[in-house]
């Protein structure tokens, strides 16, 4: 399953922890993700979107 949003395609991103003492370790951010009935190409189909796609109206959900 991939942790990618289907309507605008944000991914996770990468970079670094940073502690106080300036130790430096690699971490992921993954985007919020949440399954959603939605209506695409006429039909209901469950889609991951994040989100900032759902706020925005980008994702028309089914009832």
């Amino acid at each position: 399953m991939s942790r990618k949003c289907e309507i605008c395609g944000k991914g996770p991103s990468f970079g670094n922890n940073v502690s106080h003492a300036n130790n430096k370790t690699r971490t992921t951010w993954y985007p919020n993700l949440q399954k959603v009935k939605a209506v695409r190409n006429g039909s209901i189909q469950t889609i991951k979107v994040c989100t900032r796609c759902i706020r925005s109206g980008h994702v028309t959900k089914a009832l």
